[in-house]
Parts: structure tokens; sequence; C-alpha cells
């Protein structure tokens, strides 16, 4: 089968190949996915780039410790299944986060990892789902706790986790203001974002809103900054936006794209009316998001959907992690 495989760190157009290696092996609790789309993810450029640095030290310093197939999420069609799968069969329509081998023709997932493809999403929106949407799940109801009435900003809403915080905020009831650049606000207005704010345009520390939570996937200012813009009670959540080669971007608090660092009201080591916690998604799957409460996957049969800027054939995958 064809694939997208990296056995060195670097730019995309240094590492990446497209090979011809062996259909993966199927294990008694595997299933064996024929892949209809992948999505591209910050981590996956983190990955085939050994960025940040401390990551390496599973991976592989030098190198990766094996030749590896790109791509974290995929959705598909089920080819075949191990004898102990009891929960799907060829044919089913299927997606997952499956670490790397997504960009494949074939790909073996645990059958823990896998949900069947909502039936209103197309493969493509599928597959831009499992990585994304469980790191906005656990910025908007684990750790942010939204609720109905509640004010929540989203400062880079037109992203791949921002999108789908902006629709689960609001699948929770709160008052959502999605902040982005031009060209990207009718799309924040389109998943249901109730105010938009244009970053080129104006700022939204200058003005006048309070908010209850605000998830911040930019970094481009500081908690402090943000403290003025909250609620007394507030909650700030923090998912990727920069950090260099030795921090990645989570700041000091991750390593992985994924990352979610929180601070909430009530510890005394912080800023007055500051506590800090922190969690990070770890082969988080469409499983695990139907498994929630109330599930995620629920929210998608009422229009929650991921947001796709661009598409690429296989051939061109390069390109889609640029």
């Amino acid at each position: 089968m064809k694939a997208i495989v990296y056995d060195k760190y670097g730019a995309p157009d240094e590492v990446l190949e497209l090979r011809e290696i062996d259909k993966p092996a199927v294990s008694d609790d595997e299933v064996l996915v024929r892949v209809r789309a992948a999505s591209a993810n910050p981590y996956d450029w983190h990955m085939f780039r050994g960025l940040p640095y401390p990551m390496r030290m599973m991976t592989g310093l030098r190198k990766p410790k094996s030749r590896t197939v790109l791509g974290s999420d995929m959705a598909g069609q089920v080819e075949a299944v191990g004898k102990n799968v009891s929960q799907f069969r060829p044919g089913d329509e299927v997606y997952a986060e499956v670490g790397s081998g997504g960009f494949a023709e074939y790909v073996s997932v645990s059958e823990d990892s896998l949900a069947l493809k909502p039936a209103n999403l197309s493969f493509e929106q599928s597959a831009a789902v499992p990585m994304a949407a469980e790191t906005a799940l656990q910025g908007v109801r684990d750790k942010g706790n939204a609720q109905s009435g509640q004010k929540v900003l989203v400062n880079g809403a037109s992203g791949g986790v921002g999108t789908f915080a902006v629709q689960i905020a609001k699948h929770f009831g709160a008052e959502v203001t999605g902040v982005c650049s031009t060209r990207n606000v009718d799309l924040v207005r389109s998943i249901g974002a109730d105010h938009v704010v244009d970053y080129t345009q104006e700022d939204f520390m200058q003005g006048d809103q309070r908010f209850d939570l605000i998830l911040d996937a930019v970094g481009n200012h500081s908690i402090s900054e943000y403290r003025r813009v909250m609620t007394p009670r507030g909650t700030y959540g923090a998912f990727g936006g920069g950090g260099g080669r030795w921090l990645g971007p989570a700041r000091s608090r991750q390593l992985y794209e994924a990352s979610l660092v929180v601070f909430g009201h009530g510890d005394d080591n912080l800023p007055p009316g500051t506590k800090r916690c922190s969690c990070r998604t770890v082969q988080s799957s469409p499983s695990s998001l139907q498994r929630s409460r109330p599930p995620l996957l629920s929210p998608f049969s009422q229009g929650v959907q991921g947001s796709a800027g661009r598409w690429w054939p296989a051939v061109s995958s390069r390109s889609s992690v640029r």
C-alpha cells in the first residue's frame, strides 16, 4: 500500500516521502480500516519535526526510533476485523485518532479507539474531529465547566480546536465571542458565535465585556492581561500557541499540542482569585468522545462539525503540514 512516511526529523520537503509499504497486520483485538480521509494536525508537524526537543526522549533523539507513517486522525471503512472484535464489521464507516498511520491507504486500529462515523458528517469532516474536538471538550466542559448563560471567549476561533470550542460552548448554552482574522469572520459566525471580533480591526482587551471562560489557542497575551477581561471567578484555558523548540506549544506546562493549562479560582500560590491545574490529551479517540457525558457526539447530530480550510490529495500531503 502507499503511505506518507518519515525516518528522520526535518522540514516536510526533506523528510516526508510517499512510499510503498506492507499493509498492516491485524491482531485479534484490532480493526483494519481502509482510509478515506485523514486530517493534518499541529501534532503531526511536531512529530516529523521532532519538536519540542524533550519529546525526542520518547520518539528518538537524533532520528525516529523506527520508520513512522504520518497522520494522527482519520476516517474510513472497515476492511477486516480480528477474531475478538465484536463492535464492528466489514463495511462499517468509522473514524479514530490513531496517533500515527493515518496518511496511508490502510491502518490497523484497536477496537476501543474506533467509533462509528456520524451519519450526517462526511469522511473529510469526521477525520477533522478526534484530536481537536477532545482538546476543545477538555477546555470547555472538563476544565472550563461552561454553563448556560456564561460568557465564553475563544481566541483563535477559526482554528481546529477553536472551531470546536465555539460549537461545544454553544451546545452547553454559553454566549460565545470568537476572535479571528478578517477572512475568517464569516466562518466563525456561521458555526454559531454570538459575537465575532476581527483582531485586525479591534482589540477585545480594550472592551468592557468580561468573560467567565477564556480559551486561548494563540498565546498573544499574558495571563495578567487576560485577567483584566475576566470575571472575578473566571477561568482561563490555553492550548497550543507558540513556546519554541524546548517548551513547545503549551508554554512551560506540557510538551504536546493537545495540552491544556487552566487557571481558575482559588489557589493562594498564584495571583488572588487564581488556581492552576493541567491536563494532557493522550491518544484521545472518538469512542471516548462517544462515552463522555453528555456524549460529545450528541452535538454532532445537532449540527456540530469540523471545519477544514483546504483539501489535498494524498500525494500532496507535504503541503498540508508545511
